[in-house]
């Protein structure tokens, strides 16, 4: 049913921040800032580069598949949030879609070229690349959309192509361009610009901490050649995921896991898999660099969902294929460990209400579904299901990316987030728990915007929270001395 935002709130969510005078010198009329750049020829170039990813990707073979079977029935309509909160018909998917389809399907068809020649058909306009600029940037890329197609069109895709195309000629958030190009050729390698020594800094006092709050020494082991698992979380948990990084080495304490931070690269987030491949690729590289450097035997890949997603799906395809190191979820891990008893948690400590938000980009493909509610479910008596979740989740309003366009937040909690604000809402819940950084980000700002009273956290946080710790196999620590502690194991 739809949720139709009011017309001041369609004033709010689509007003340009960006200045006349930029519009103007970038003929670019987006509510997301862009650098400036060549806007001379820009249908040319569009096509130009169209055409190169055409010969150095398999998109072609998808798209020519798509060209011919392609739906414009709308069902997907009924699955998609923006849609739900405008109902306006440029937000169906499919009519997103069509935008590039129908420029594959004019310049390199033979049937569309032929067509075009006889009719004067002049093809792709500026006009046109502006659509798809401001359009592509109102998707989510959630792909709940994918499961209401009845001929299989993959729309988030189609988005991403689409932004990638736009990339290559200089249309981009300019928040994500600057932060991979501080990733990839930046003095700090990380997203968001955090040195060594800060970073080595931050992980002492968090260990002081934890000895502070637990009794017991928890470290951060920092280039430990041989680890079984090399731990890359999103760098951002660094700086904002404080109790998520505790829980995070309170959990490999507790299961006497090998792990290591290297200090050669510590970044999971992975913006290439919103605008570009270029980027997702050079990324995974980064980490395959790191693994090999440590000669760690797993790449284990903290609470993100899309930085899960493009090491679990992209590192063995641009990495080595079947040889490819195995990529897993840190909460995988802690599901593990939870199954063969190494992992206790006290089921008195979270009483308060809680819920649980999944991430599209590891619940969409039904990878990490079960094993954070079997966890939740072990420690947690008021755990509440949203409606509808698991693989039919609604998505938080800022995937694919748009939750780093700070400029458009008006819009990410108006209109991409309002389902997923009255979902949380209808819970009750006073923790909702989001096991991806980008998603922390966009919910947190939700729910201050929607006036929610709720909680927004990681897994781990709670884990935190419950873990009990066996202190009787701590070195110095006598029997008497646990028993005196007040975590009484169960």
């Amino acid at each position: 049913m739809k949720q139709l935002i009011t017309e001041e709130e369609r004033k709010t969510a689509f007003k340009f921040p960006k200045k006349e005078d930029a519009i103007e010198r970038q003929r670019l009329p987006v509510r997301y800032h862009v650098e400036d750049f060549d806007v001379e020829n820009r249908p040319r170039r569009f096509l130009e580069a169209f055409a190169a990813i055409l010969k150095h990707t398999n998109y072609r073979f998808v798209l020519d598949h798509y060209v011919k079977v392609s739906a414009k029935c709308s069902r997907c309509a009924v699955a998609c949030q923006v849609y739900q909160a405008t109902g306006d018909n440029e937000d169906i998917p499919c009519y997103r879609s069509e935008l590039l389809l129908s420029v594959y399907r004019r310049h390199f068809t033979m049937s569309g070229m032929l067509r075009g020649r006889i009719f004067g058909d002049p093809g792709l306009t500026d006009q046109h690349v502006q659509e798809m600029a401001d359009s592509l940037w109102n998707c989510t890329a959630c792909r709940r959309c994918y499961f209401e197609c009845p001929v299989g069109i993959d729309h988030g895709m189609i988005t991403h192509l689409g932004r990638y195309i736009l990339s290559e000629i200089g249309i981009a958030p300019r928040a994500l361009v600057v932060s991979t190009r501080e990733q990839l050729i930046g003095k700090t390698q990380n997203t968001s610009a955090i040195p060594v020594p800060a970073l080595l800094d931050s992980l002492e006092f968090l260990s002081e901490e934890m000895e502070e709050e637990k009794g017991i020494n928890i470290p951060f082991p920092i280039d430990q050649e041989g680890a079984e698992y090399l731990f890359i979380p999103a760098v951002s948990d660094f700086l904002m995921e404080a109790d998520t990084l505790m829980g995070n080495a309170a959990v490999f304490k507790a299961t006497g896991g090998s792990w290591t931070i290297g200090t050669g690269y510590f970044d999971g987030i992975n913006y290439g898999l919103f605008y570009s491949d270029h980027v997702l690729e050079k990324v995974v590289q980064k980490i395959e660099a790191e693994a090999k450097r440590l000669n760690a035997k797993k790449i284990l890949i903290g609470e993100c969902g899309h930085a899960s997603r493009s090491a679990y799906f992209f590192y063995p395809t641009f990495c080595g294929g079947k040889n490819a190191l195995p990529v897993i979820n840190c909460m995988e891990y802690a599901f593990q460990a939870l199954k063969e008893g190494r992992l206790k948690l006290n089921p008195d400590i979270v009483t308060e209400r809680v819920t649980y938000h999944d991430p599209c980009n590891i619940s969409r493909p039904g990878w990490i579904v079960e094993q954070p509610r079997e966890i939740l479910k072990a420690f947690c008596k008021n755990f509440v299901e949203m409606t509808p979740n698991r693989r039919d989740n609604i998505c938080c309003g800022g995937g694919g990316g748009t939750v780093s366009i700070d400029e458009i937040r008006p819009y990410r909690t108006t209109v991409g987030g309002r389902a997923k604000a009255e979902q949380i809402r209808a819970t009750g819940a006073k923790y909702c728990v989001a096991p991806c950084a980008n998603c922390k980000k966009q919910l947190r700002e939700l729910v201050e915007d929607n006036d929610i009273d709720c909680e927004i956290v990681g897994l781990h946080d709670l884990l935190y929270k419950a873990i009990i710790f066996d202190k009787e196999k701590e070195p110095g620590v006598t029997k008497q001395d646990n028993s005196s502690n007040n975590e009484e194991e169960i």
